[in-house]
């Protein structure tokens, strides 16, 4: 602890990291010249680095900065092959390391949110991620006309960039020279040779500050089961008649020959940063609009706009680790199962194959990934699961012949977790037993107190880290109702 003038909001200040607190956010403390303390968080950060950080949040105890640079670093960091990006923070820390940080966090959230007794005791394990490197199976690239050089740390205007964008910005990219050890080696050692291509048809990068300009994203989908990729450009609509599509398709299958699935041109003209079709439309260029991955022996339908885990094959020791917390002394048969959050409806299905003469209904409220679970249930032969497209509240009200007769739901909600009122609605459906998967511990935490307080009791709780060298943990946990 060191002695410091008061910190002010938008200052950038000097810092030593010297503990981890949960979601990737290293803990600085200062003692300031009148001797009062305060606690300083600064994400994607961890102990043993000294960084420069900007303050963002300022409380009377604690303030919360946004890393701007890394000064010095950890005793622990070790040398990578990769180029580093912002979206892996952790990735110069060994995997042990990570897992260390991480655990000890987590459960420190289950202690003081969640407010959960004897929490080491219920904590069953750390499962780790089958493969540290290259496990993406979804990337999305940027172009930019502002470039973030690495090698000086200076901007260039006019520029033409493909990469990530620069840490703590969404205006500046970093070309991608080399894999960042997160996706497919073959494709990102190769996206050099596409930004090339692409960059000699005399079409600018977007600029975002601007909003104007033409190429806009690279958005790619791998299947680990089939080794293909699915590749989406995403431009705007500025003189799209005279893009040459079909020689963009060629050079790309000449490229990556074989391992190609298809090729997309999404033409995408929000003004908002993202990639996904808001007033535009989506043309196939060569090939299908979709891939196939494998989960615990089950074929998916994956197109571009689909949700599916990121880790697929970490996602197969997430969703055994769930299944075995459903069936542990609770026999299925005869029992409906709600699979809550359901998307594509993978764990469902996988659920179905292992458990016979189960009901299994899948609900979510967004009709297009109903349909893709759909399909994908057909495909795979399984006929004991119904979809519904449908708000979880509301849910009874307009299938009351389900009423009482839910005795196990499986929640996977979205990182923001579940909305008071509707976990108050999934309470009331009175199942004997709820396995929760979640992406975000912070909001499980704070929904495990909930549930205490209404009957159900936690009985155990597994991490899985799905995202390597990143801040986040995927954590399983069953309750049963008292």
């Amino acid at each position: 602890m060191h002695k410091i003038q008061l910190v002010k909001r938008g200052e950038v200040i000097e810092l030593k990291i010297t503990d981890f607190a949960f979601g990737g956010k290293g803990i600085s403390r200062l003692e300031f010249e009148d001797g009062k303390r305060m606690t300083i968080f600064v994400g994607n950060t961890f102990p043993g680095q000294t960084v420069l950080a900007k303050v963002v949040k300022k409380k009377s105890k604690y303030a919360e900065c946004n890393l701007v640079k890394v000064l010095e670093q950890s005793p622990d960091e070790v040398e990578i092959p990769f180029q580093p990006i912002s979206g892996s923070p952790y990735i110069t820390l060994p995997i042990e390391k990570q897992k260390e940080y991480k655990q000890s966090s987590t459960i420190e959230l289950f202690r003081r949110i969640g407010e959960v007794e004897h929490v080491d005791s219920l904590f069953e394990e750390y499962i780790e991620s089958p493969s540290i490197w290259n496990y993406r199976n979804k990337m999305e690239y940027s172009f930019s006309s502002i470039e973030h050089d690495m090698e000086t740390n200076e901007d260039i205007d006019d520029a033409f960039a493909l990469g990530f964008k620069h840490r703590g910005t969404w205006w500046k990219v970093e070309n991608l020279n080399k894999e960042s050890g997160l996706f497919d080696a073959d494709f990102e050692n190769k996206l050099i040779q596409i930004r090339d291509f692409l960059k000699a048809t005399g079409f600018p990068a977007w600029h975002p500050p601007k909003k104007i300009g033409f190429f806009r994203y690279i958005v790619v989908r791998k299947s680990f089961y089939e080794d293909k990729l699915l590749i989406n450009l995403v431009t705007s609509s500025e003189n799209i008649k005279e893009f040459d599509t079909k020689a963009f398709g060629d050079f790309v299958k000449e490229l990556l020959g074989d391992r190609i699935a298809g090729i997309q041109l999404t033409v995408n003209d929000d003004v908002a940063d993202r990639a996904k079709i808001e007033n535009g439309y989506t043309e196939l260029i060569y090939g299908e609009p979709l891939v196939i991955e494998q989960i615990l022996g089950l074929n998916f339908e994956i197109s571009m706009e689909s949700f599916f885990q990121t880790n697929p094959k970490c996602a197969e020791k997430l969703y055994a680790k769930a299944i075995d917390y459903a069936l542990e002394d609770n026999d299925l048969n005869g029992q409906v199962v709600m699979d809550l959050f359901c998307g594509t409806g993978t764990i469902g299905q996988v659920v179905a194959s292992k458990a016979k003469d189960v009901k299994i209904i899948g609900v979510d409220i967004v009709p297009e990934a109903i349909e893709d679970a759909k399909k994908n249930a057909k495909r795979n032969g399984i006929d004991s699961i119904d979809f519904y497209a449908a708000d979880v509240g509301k849910f009874l009200l307009e299938y009351p012949q389900y009423e009482g007769k839910i005795g196990t739901i499986i929640l996977d909600p979205p990182r923001a977790g579940i909305a008071p009122k509707t976990l108050r609605k999934v309470m009331r459906l009175n199942a004997k037993r709820i396995v929760y998967i979640s992406c975000n511990p912070a909001t499980q935490a704070r929904d495990t107190k909930e549930l205490q307080e209404n009957g159900y009791e936690l009985k155990k709780f597994s991490l899985v880290d799905q995202f390597p060298h990143t801040g986040h943990i995927e954590s399983v946990a069953v309750f049963d109702l008292c």
